[in-house]
């Protein structure tokens, strides 16, 4: 009896023994898969090729990059109205104003200005949207992700798109690349909005799997298994909650590299860590316009919009019905009010004589309509100098927002 009770316990012993070292063996295997799978998403790249309607690659020293470059519909104006009676500045103003350049932000490419492009084409100005490095249909190595690099090559491609002047206009990560493009290159850039970013990391960001993605081996895990219903929840932290989020920026995310991702959101936290994006603009100089959705599930807009405030001369917006990205959820609004912005950047009348003698006598025509008997309560709101459209705050000249 003990000597079989003693086999049997043997027995057991030795099928357990089996057992751990199948699992130990698993477990390395699995080990070995992760490697492998951080090594060849870790060196992953991807040529360029365009996917909008109407795109452009552009040959830079990093690699192509898709541009779509959309020209001006002449004699329309800020909210689709003419020019004057739309912005209160003369259509001279409107005609001499600079290009506007678009970057988009973390995760995002050409098509998150989707809605933006042809209603900023209406007011009569020329509008350049740029895939960054990596993105959309830009070429995508392994490297050179870096802020500075990213806005070097936007400014390549402006040269050879003839631009040497514009308003550029960054959303998120790419109103960092937007202040990296004017530190670089300060006679490219007439004026600077940018759309929903904080100064630096400290004010919030990225959570859940967005975040979890950079990590070591188990980053790049999440990038090879993550389903589309989980990159479709990450993405719902850049707009209000419940906006639906389009297929196709699920399908931008698909588009992107792993290093791609993760470096850019490296790069974005070392550049502000260096130096907060406020102090940065403030060095600049430029005139500056700095644009939030009061419901931003990414960073506190108010909080944020306080610390640009400080900026001389800075005007601020506080956006009620929008979250992140209030160039997809409320193009019209987001569209006036940069096109306001980039009216104010046009240069002086007097430089353009016929055009400026042609939009006084316009002008005056003008006034003298607006002020006969029984006209004035009827363009109350066409006169320079009033106050926001319904539904948004705005201050210059450092105010606080929301005051």
């Amino acid at each position: 009896m003990a000597g079989t009770s003693s086999r049997s316990n043997r027995g057991a012993g030795s099928r357990s023994s089996r057992w751990l070292k199948v699992a130990f063996i698993a477990l390395l295997a699995v080990l070995a898969l992760l490697v492998l799978n951080a090594f060849a998403l870790d060196n992953e790249t991807e040529s360029a090729g365009v996917n909008v309607a109407g795109g452009q690659l552009i040959n830079t020293t990093s690699g192509q990059i898709q541009v779509l470059d959309t020209p001006a519909e002449p004699g329309m104006g800020v909210d689709g109205l003419p020019p004057q009676a739309g912005s209160g500045i003369p259509a001279v103003a409107v005609m001499l104003a600079p290009p506007v350049v678009l970057i988009h932000g973390s995760g995002g490419a050409i098509d998150w200005w989707e809605d933006l492009i042809p209603l900023l084409a209406e007011q009569g100005r020329r509008v350049i949207a740029v895939d960054m490095l990596g993105y959309g249909g830009s070429e995508k190595p392994s490297g050179g992700y870096s802020i500075e690099s990213q806005a070097s090559l936007i400014a390549q491609v402006l040269s050879k798109l003839d631009v040497d002047s514009a308003a550029v206009v960054g959303h998120s990560l790419g109103g960092k690349v937007a202040t990296a493009l004017a530190e670089g290159s300060p006679d490219l850039v007439a004026g600077l909005a940018i759309l929903d970013i904080s100064p630096d990391s400290s004010y919030g960001g990225l959570s859940g799997m967005a975040k979890a993605a950079r990590l070591p081996v188990l980053g790049q895990a999440l990038w090879r298994i993550a389903p589309d219903f989980m990159v479709r929840r990450n993405l719902e932290q850049a707009f209000v909650p419940g906006f639906e989020v389009p297929d196709r920026f699920v399908d931008d995310v698909r588009a992107m590299t792993y290093p791609a991702y993760r470096d850019s959101a490296r790069e974005s936290e070392t550049y502000t860590d260096e130096k907060p994006l406020d102090e940065r603009l403030q060095d600049l100089g430029l005139p500056l316009l700095v644009v939030f959705g009061e419901q931003d599930q990414l960073y506190p807009a108010r909080e944020s919009l306080s610390a640009y405030a400080a900026i001389p001369g800075v005007e601020t917006v506080l956006i009620p019905e929008a979250g992140h990205s209030p160039n997809v959820e409320t193009p019209e609004k987001t569209a006036a009010i940069l096109g306001r912005f980039v009216n104010s950047l046009a240069p002086e009348p007097v430089a353009r004589p016929g055009l400026a003698q042609q939009a006084a006598r316009k002008s005056r025509q003008r006034d003298n309509v607006q002020s006969r008997p029984g006209r004035e309560e009827g363009n109350q709101g066409n006169r320079p100098g009033q106050g926001q459209n319904p539904g948004q705050e705005s201050n210059r000249g450092g105010n606080q927002p929301g005051a």
